[in-house]
């Protein structure tokens, strides 16, 4: 590639058309007068082995990698974060310099900069964190409170091996949490967050009683359609604090855009008010 040539990155998945990270990458290269570009690309999974091989030679400085990739791209990356290796799954893919691709996982602090915006940097100090589900999301929110200091980490989902390969990602605070004994955890915890897609347009919506939890509780949703779910109405009816889950789309974002186009962008207002915008009906 030519050192003039303007910088390209992706977002690859199958589907792929519902994504909103053009949005997003593209109100960045425009706020900051890059010539640069960021395609939707749909690769179905057969094909994306061979796609991975091929960045080197395509033009490309990286990009996202979203469903059903992120584990293919896990395995397929010549060098991985620690991070990255610790969660299991990568969504984000930078082609280094010498050829080689690096794959990393912005999930976790993702989620944590969003916790810091909407609720502020001393979050970690409101006490044990309630994670329910065991799936992908999970596995990097539960890896992201580690790191950011949370002192205890429970994780319930119906499927009790599952949530013990979660809550073994934090290592001596975390721990396995029967869906039927959430009650009686919630009373002590800090920090509740719905990694699952129950209360997402289309699916069920998340029957839990939210009674049990003290007034110095936030509540986290990673759902982001509808944007105020079931779940975050009812936090905020009890007067609790509450994170919808667009922030941690825009905030998982950041590290990627300055990978390929060598500036670290923010979160600003604007950049949200659009995505809000074109997440309505």
């Amino acid at each position: 590639m030519s050192a003039a040539a303007p910088p390209r990155a992706f977002v690859v998945g199958h589907p792929i058309a519902h994504s909103r990270s053009p949005l997003i990458h593209g109100h960045w290269l425009a706020a900051h007068g890059i010539p640069g570009s960021y395609e939707r690309l749909d690769v179905a999974p057969e094909a994306f082995p061979d796609f991975v091989r091929g960045l080197p030679a395509s033009g490309y400085r990286g990009g996202n990698v979203t469903l059903p990739h992120k584990e293919a791209a896990f395995a397929l990356a010549d060098t991985l974060t620690a991070r990255a290796e610790r969660i299991g799954a990568v969504n984000t893919l930078v082609v280094e310099p010498d050829g080689r691709i690096r794959g990393d996982n912005t999930d976790a602090p993702g989620f944590c900069a969003h916790l810091d915006q909407a609720l502020g940097a001393d979050w970690p100090a409101r006490g044990t964190a309630v994670v329910l589900g065991a799936g992908g999301a999970a596995r990097a929110i539960v890896a992201g409170l580690a790191e950011r200091g949370v002192p205890r980490i429970l994780v319930a989902n119906r499927t009790p091996a599952r949530a013990e390969a979660v809550a073994a990602l934090a290592p001596g605070i975390g721990a396995a949490l029967a869906w039927d004994d959430l009650p009686s955890a919630l009373e002590a915890a800090g920090l509740l967050v719905n990694t699952t897609s129950l209360g997402m347009k289309g699916q069920p919506p998340l029957d839990l009683d939210l009674a049990p939890l003290p007034a110095r509780a936030a509540v986290a949703d990673i759902v982001y359609a509808p944007l105020e779910t079931a779940l975050l109405a009812a936090a905020r009816e009890r007067g609790l604090a509450a994170a919808d889950g667009l922030g941690m789309l825009l905030h998982q974002a950041v590290p990627g855009f300055e990978a390929w186009f060598g500036l670290r962008p923010t979160v600003t207002p604007a950049l949200r008010d659009r995505i809000v915008a074109d997440l309505a009906p």
